[in-house]
């Protein structure tokens, strides 16, 4: 075993954290289902990145959703 695998070994959970996650996944931390999920992306609701056929929710959008849920008073 050579060096980089102790070096891969001994990732923090950040540098191995995906900066952007799937709807469904997006659709768990919101406390969403997986269609209402899906709905909400087509509505505009959950900002999304399209990369060809592949659909994508940045997680800091995601943060900053929840981070910003005492500021909206439709919530």
């Amino acid at each position: 075993m050579g060096k980089n695998v102790k070096n891969d070994f001994h990732r923090t959970k950040k540098e191995t954290e995906c900066e952007t996650l799937s709807i469904p996944e997006a659709g768990k931390v919101l406390g969403l289902g997986r269609n209402k999920a899906y709905e909400a992306v087509q509505r505009g609701e959950i900002p999304s990145l399209k990369f060809g056929g592949k659909t994508v929710i940045p997680r800091k959008a995601i943060d900053k959703m929840l981070e910003n849920t005492g500021n909206n008073p439709e919530i």
